[in-house]
């Protein structure tokens, strides 16, 4: 009988036409792929995903962050342990793997956050050193927007550039001219490799990554700018490894160098790390301050009011005769909430990093299983309707109270928890001193007969679409 059996299976499968053995293979395929997407019990609600494809197609690839409002604090804090590691996201892993600050997780992780935390406040995060660090680089910022004259200009790169210099002073040791070619390019790539990112041919890389792999497109493009990128820290890492001075350390790569050498054969601290730990700290430390001062001058171009309120302050308390410094902020209020209200409003990082659940647990009544994928919302936190009389307008009121500056639990723009960002208090100092300054020394308007617009640019940061403005001596 058995042989028989057999005899049958093999003249069923001759005498199978092509088209129906694609037939079978679709359906088996289409069967196997709704088993894997079944929901376990009790699983959050969301749409229905569709065969192969999941959820790709829900999404609104140019406003993800609106496609996904709801929790989030719950997975932030009050269940942080659960949601600390990340997932692996196929395009990210083929450039960074699991190093670095952003993307490493576990006990490597810990390691290398708790270090980077020490190194920047042993270099003056929260010291008086790095505020006058940002002074000094003020400087050259109001200097190089006084030769424009008045007249149009772009100024996206020259904040680029100085914001930048202030983590290149930390991490390099040094920081770079406004007219440095390669450093302009540099920026510029790294400009243009955050813009795809973000992109549709990034998430359809997400989604195929082997397919991807052998497809041309702009997914290529991103490969080979974060070479470049790496390229630019291998040379300075090596440059520092020529000169390193046991008794001096001049900043976090020498650190990083030192610590490579007292550490043992199983430690996280390697030039691997070292390399994308340093290629971190350049990212978050140039594109979301920049992003939110360039944002923050275009506001005051459309809200001019706004704008007269805040130079009001400026002069009351500050003047004319000395620089902004961090001892001023308590006593401004007005201009404190006008950086916040910017904050929350343009929201430059909407979604935050994924996270993935690293053990079985409970998210608001649903059961959230060990492996669960989950990418925090802040827009819900930052528009809820609830928290903010008025959620979709620019409104400095919502951080006064009775004229003083009100402190609100909502406003969550650099995330929350022991992932948030690590750089949070070089970047509020950061914000606070630049934007005083530059409001200090200028007025900000549109071009003659140009109307300017708050329509944004989708990358790894939420960006004003490309303005020119004119910056008019006071």
């Amino acid at each position: 009988m058995p042989l028989q059996g057999g005899a049958v299976l093999t003249g069923l499968w001759q005498n199978m036409s092509f088209q129906t053995l694609v037939v079978f293979l679709g359906l088996f395929l289409l069967i196997a792929d709704c088993m894997k997407r079944r929901r376990p019990k009790n699983f959050p609600p969301g749409p229905l995903p569709l065969p192969f494809l999941g959820h790709i197609l829900h999404l609104d690839v140019k406003q993800p962050h609106v496609s996904i409002k709801k929790l989030v604090k719950e997975v932030l804090v009050h269940q942080g342990e659960h949601f600390l590691d990340r997932p692996e996201i196929p395009i990210v892993h083929e450039i960074v793997g699991t190093f670095g600050l952003f993307f490493s997780k576990g006990n490597s992780w810990k390691q290398q956050r708790r270090f980077a935390l020490s190194t920047l406040r042993n270099f003056g995060l929260g010291k008086r050193s790095l505020a006058e660090r940002i002074q000094e680089e003020t400087r050259y910022l109001t200097d190089a927007i006084e030769e424009e004259k008045g007249q149009p200009f772009d100024p996206h790169f020259k904040i680029d550039n100085a914001v930048s210099n202030i983590i290149c002073s930390i991490v390099f040791g040094n920081r770079f001219e406004y007219h440095d070619n390669r450093f302009q390019k540099l920026l510029r790539l790294l400009d243009e490799t955050l813009y795809l990112e973000a992109g549709f041919w990034a998430q359809l890389y997400n989604s195929f990554p082997t397919l991807m792999k052998w497809i041309p497109g702009p997914h290529k493009t991103i490969f080979k700018n974060w070479e470049k990128l790496k390229c630019f820290v291998r040379e300075a890492i090596a440059k520092h490894k020529e000169d390193l001075n046991p008794s001096e350390t001049r900043d976090f790569i020498d650190s990083y160098l030192k610590e490579i050498a007292k550490a043992d054969a199983n430690s996280s601290f390697h030039e691997e790390n070292l390399l994308f730990s340093t290629l971190d700290l350049f990212f978050a430390g140039t594109e979301t301050t920049s992003t939110t001062i360039r944002w923050a001058l275009l506001y005051m171009a459309i809200y001019p009011d706004v704008q007269e309120r805040v130079q009001a302050e400026i002069d009351r308390v500050i003047g004319q005769s000395r620089q902004p410094a961090m001892d001023d902020r308590d006593n401004m209020p007005y201009t404190n909430a006008v950086i916040n209200e910017v904050q929350r409003i343009s929201i430059i990082v909407p979604l935050n990093l994924p996270r993935i659940s690293t053990s079985d647990t409970t998210l608001a009544g649903f059961h959230v299983p060990k492996g669960t994928v989950l990418i925090p919302n802040l827009t819900s936190v930052l528009f809820d309707k609830n928290e903010w009389e008025t959620p979709d307008t620019f409104n400095p009121e919502h951080f006064l109270e009775n004229g003083q500056f009100k402190k609100r639990e909502a406003f969550l723009p650099f995330s929350a928890g022991k992932r948030g960002c690590l750089g949070e208090q070089l970047a509020r100092t950061e914000i606070f001193l630049f934007f005083t300054a530059l409001l200090q020394k200028f007025t900000f308007q549109a071009p003659k007969d140009v109307k300017l617009s708050l329509q944004f640019i989708l990358g790894a940061t939420l960006r004003p679409q490309p303005y020119q403005i004119c910056a008019l001596s006071r």
